[in-house]
């Protein structure tokens, strides 16, 4: 796995809780909540910008965080994250496919 395709990983891990939420017959405890509003269509749409917008904050900073470039709780430090087959991914790496994926839409 390179950085990249762990950067990605979170981004379609975030892609489908969102489709899991507002647009899946498989229900959920999240998506039961959001049904139990009885929104229109126009209040879905805007619930679903908000609850995308806080996933892309959280899966965001925590790749920042585990590539040293953001804090997690109150610590700022780099940590070492390596694939099965011994493959660093973080380190700095991390940072650029991340902004690419969560921020450069």
């Amino acid at each position: 796995m390179t950085p990249k395709q762990f950067a990605e990983g979170f981004y379609l891990e975030k892609q489908q809780l969102i489709e899991l939420y507002f647009n899946s017959t498989e229900q959920t405890v999240v998506s039961e909540l959001i049904n139990s509003l009885d929104l229109d269509s126009e209040k879905k749409k805007v619930l679903k910008k908000i609850v995308d917008g806080a996933l892309t904050d959280a899966f965001y900073t925590i790749l920042l965080g585990l590539d040293g470039e953001a804090q997690i709780g109150t610590r700022q430090e780099t940590y070492s994250i390596k694939d099965e087959e011994g493959n660093e991914l973080a380190g700095g790496e991390i940072e650029g496919h991340a902004w690419e994926y969560f921020q450069n839409k």
